[in-house]
């Protein structure tokens, strides 16, 4: 009888022992699940953080075709922080120092101007789009009622000054000197037969001034903030297969050595998409036009 007590009891132990050791295998097992999980869900939450992308850019229309491609780049992975600002001297010197990641805001002949002046080290990475120059009426209304002595305001910086200088030349106002091209200056007027005074001031003031002279001569951005559009106010404008065409477009410019920044690749690449080309196409009317350039 006792033997058989002893017996009972040694099984019933092996049982629980047993028992007990299938237990802590499943809550083991339980364990490494919810840490699987665990790392599975963080590694989701690296891979769903966005990368911030921070671009200098000039109001109208740059920041708006950024503001445009921000869900879109959010896809690539990354969130665009744009900050505007209204000269352009600030959206290079941030860039330069590092405190941005690229701007948006000139064309090539103004940066490498730029570079040469100022020490900087900025280099392209995409042609965006191209804004026509445009004469645009100040106190006058078409360029056949220009008098002796009449004023037109153009941009007082290198490239845009020439730009609005051959501009004036295309129309029969002045006639440059031969050569003098993409660098040319009021002292490079050969022949000026009604006397125009060629008032020089920084580009986001020449709009203000279209009550005070006949006319006036404007970056696409600042004619578009002044109210101005292409197809309905401008006197005469750059054609789209003009030299100017293909050597102003808008670009995106970062500091050397940051062209392979994944960042400024994937801007570059939505940018160029055709949803952009499209946005431009519909919300500009001919004011703003995408580049097919590199």
């Amino acid at each position: 009888m006792k033997k058989k007590i002893f017996t009972s009891l040694l099984v019933g132990l092996l049982l629980v022992g047993t028992l007990a050791g299938c237990g802590s295998t499943a809550d083991s097992s339980k364990s490494d699940e919810s840490k699987g999980a665990t790392e599975a869900q963080k590694a989701a939450d690296s891979k769903n953080e966005l990368q911030t992308i921070k671009v200098a850019a000039s109001t109208t229309p740059h920041a708006e075709i950024l503001a445009e491609a921000k869900e879109l780049l959010k896809e690539e992975g990354y969130d665009l922080e744009v900050t505007e600002f209204e000269d352009y001297v600030q959206p290079n010197e941030v860039v330069e120092s590092g405190d941005f990641d690229a701007n948006y805001f000139q064309h090539t002949p103004y940066l490498d101007s730029f570079n040469e002046e100022k020490g900087t080290h900025l280099v392209s990475v995409g042609k965006i789009h191209y804004e026509p120059f445009g004469i645009y009426p100040g106190t006058k209304k078409d360029l056949s009622e220009l008098a002796d002595g009449d004023t037109i305001a153009v941009p007082n910086d290198t490239t845009n000054e020439a730009r609005a200088l051959l501009l004036l030349q295309d129309n029969g106002v002045i006639t440059l000197k031969e050569g003098a091209g993409l660098e040319a200056t009021v002292n490079d007027i050969a022949e000026n037969p009604k006397n125009i005074q060629i008032k020089e001031l920084e580009a986001a003031q020449v709009p203000r001034v279209a009550e005070e002279v006949a006319f006036v001569v404007l970056n696409g951005n600042y004619a578009l903030e002044a109210g101005y559009t292409v197809k309905k106010d401008a006197i005469a404008y750059e054609k789209a297969d003009s030299e100017a065409a293909q050597t102003y477009a808008n670009i995106i410019a970062v500091k050397e050595g940051n062209e392979e920044n994944k960042g400024v690749k994937a801007l570059v690449k939505v940018l160029k998409s055709d949803t952009i080309k499209k946005f431009i196409e519909d919300k500009y009317e001919g004011a703003v036009i995408p580049s097919d350039g590199e």
